[in-house]
């Protein structure tokens, strides 16, 4: 019987995640060009791992390209020669792109949405320029979950990020090949293979109610174990009829 060290372990639980969520919502189609959103944290770099080994031994075929996005307006430090290097190390090309944002032109949104706003803009950008059909984010099981709970309780309605989003409008068609794994899970790997955190100095982060949802999620795993299962197994269960009008 072959035995496995505690890496291989956590490798392939992670790996059988990964191939689960993108077998289960069809994620990566034969001739995709995939842009991978590198923010530089775990996540992200965890992403360009998994898709960068899945582009060279797995059918469907497909290729895939990294693009870092630097604000320049804002004092974020990010360490490029160390993403480039991580990114090179499983064959993906990178890419950098500098934009700005002018906070003071619509002050009824906060800086934070539109910044996010302005990345994800400036990422349709460079995926038109690269021959991109989709767009690739480094969202997690726990991040589709906590946004869940969030819109519930602060939008009144059940809908989340999707593993699979296709944007008509842009031709476009938004994939989050993470989905099914979770955050504990890439806090191991990330420990594992040594990734290197980028130094955050963002004058607009605080802590937001998404933390808040990080908490309120654990507390629902200690009455329920699978408690994160029953959440993500309601979102094809709805009971309409169990439902006031």
């Amino acid at each position: 019987m072959t035995q496995f060290t505690e890496e291989e372990k956590i490798i392939r639980r992670i790996e059988r995640r990964f191939n689960k969520g993108m077998v289960q919502y069809n994620l990566i189609e034969e001739g995709d060009k995939i842009l991978i959103g590198l923010s530089g944290g775990k996540d992200s770099l965890a992403l360009i791992e998994l898709l960068g080994k899945r582009a060279r031994i797995y059918k469907p075929r497909f290729s895939v390209v990294a693009a870092h996005i630097v604000m320049t307006n804002i004092p974020y430090k990010s360490d490029i020669e160390y993403l480039k290097a991580h990114c090179e190390a499983y064959g993906v090309p990178f890419v950098e792109y500098e934009t700005a944002f002018d906070p003071a032109t619509d002050t009824r949104k906060s800086p934070c949405f539109l910044c996010s706003w302005n990345r994800r803009k400036a990422l349709f950008t460079i995926a038109k320029e690269q021959g991109c059909n989709k767009i690739a984010l480094g969202h997690h099981m726990d991040d589709i979950l906590e946004t869940l709970l969030m819109n519930i309780t602060y939008q009144g309605a059940f809908s989340t990020m999707p593993p699979r989003l296709v944007m008509k409008k842009f031709d476009m068609t938004i994939i989050r090949p993470m989905c099914m794994i979770h955050e504990s899970d890439l806090i191991e790997l990330a420990t594992l293979h040594n990734y290197r955190k980028q130094v955050k100095n963002c004058p607009y982060e605080s802590e937001s109610s998404r933390s808040d949802m990080k908490g309120i999620l654990r507390q629902l795993e200690k009455m329920n174990p699978e408690a994160r299962y029953s959440i993500w197994g309601s979102m094809t269960n709805v009971q309409e009829e169990l439902l006031p009008d």
